[in-house]
């Protein structure tokens, strides 16, 4: 099944005391690049994050960003420092009596010294947690490889287009490569006739030369070739093995390497007419294919 790189995916998922929305986006990517933004308290899951998505992804730049709400109550305790008061508390009386003042310390007072009442959250159960948020993020790629899957079925069905358009070109110019030689002989002859005028033509000669410039722009192995070429990439596209832009890529700078041989050896505007064109397709499937996973 063919991917393409791009694609987003969403989910949000709740059990009552938290809640996680998990949203990921995915570009072209050369090798699989993800990058995680989440809050620190969840910096322990990152592994665990990083091979549930390679499970299901390959290649590309994947950014995923994972928010958390603690809906429950007790998210938070606080905490009572008796022995730091009990000291506070002896320090200010041996101030009572070293300067005669008055201990004027109220409960309240003491409360608001620092360290005595502390707010601690509280330990996280990482087992629930990851339950929950393994959940969302599932439910994130689930959506994420659905539209990656999607576009690259348009992307299939598009180069399968240009593939097909690619290959009426080299057909014309495998068709238009004997009448090539043919023109040639026939201005060959022509033009020695008017030279010679009325002397012998040496059939030998003309025969000849012909072969010569036959050999300089013989393209059939180059025809051959970048057919063979062309088949081969449908067959991958249709084929139902996975991670195939690599592949693809391959395949199309072996095309293209064919039809700049084509174009160097045309002596023929029209040839050299649809090489361009030829050129141009192949471009356009090689942008094409950047995209799939």
């Amino acid at each position: 099944m063919i991917k393409s790189m791009t694609g987003f995916g969403r989910c949000e998922f709740a059990d009552g005391e938290r809640k996680f929305t998990v949203e990921m986006k995915g570009v072209n990517h050369r090798y699989l690049d993800v990058n995680i933004r989440m809050p620190k308290k969840l910096n322990f899951f990152e592994t665990s994050i990083r091979s549930l998505l390679k499970q299901s992804v390959s290649r590309g730049k994947v950014d995923i960003f994972i928010t958390y709400e603690d809906l429950s109550e007790g998210q938070a305790v606080l905490k009572y420092n008796a022995s730091l008061a009990k000291e506070y508390m002896e320090r200010l009386r041996e101030m009572e009596e070293q300067f005669g003042l008055d201990n004027d310390v109220r409960v309240s007072t003491l409360s608001r010294y620092p360290e005595v009442l502390t707010m601690e959250e509280q330990a996280l159960d990482e087992e629930e947690i990851w339950n929950c948020l393994k959940k969302a993020i599932e439910g994130a790629i689930a959506q994420f490889v659905e539209t990656r899957t999607l576009e690259g079925e348009n992307l299939r069905r598009d180069i399968i287009d240009k593939l097909d358009g690619m290959m009426e070109l080299v057909d014309f110019i495998e068709v238009r490569s004997p009448q090539i030689i043919a023109e040639y002989r026939e201005k060959l002859e022509e033009k020695v006739k008017e030279l010679l005028q009325d002397t012998q033509i040496d059939d030998s000669r003309i025969a000849a030369e012909v072969v010569i410039f036959a050999d300089k722009i013989c393209t059939d192995e180059e025809v051959v070739r970048l057919k063979s070429h062309i088949s081969h990439m449908k067959d991958v596209l249709l084929s139902d093995e996975a991670g195939i832009g690599r592949k693809l890529d391959f395949i199309a700078q072996e095309m293209n390497r064919e039809a700049n041989t084509i174009l160097s050896k045309a002596n023929d505007l029209e040839v050299s007419n649809r090489g361009i064109d030829l050129k141009t397709e192949i471009e356009k499937v090689r942008e094409q294919i950047q995209n799939i996973e």
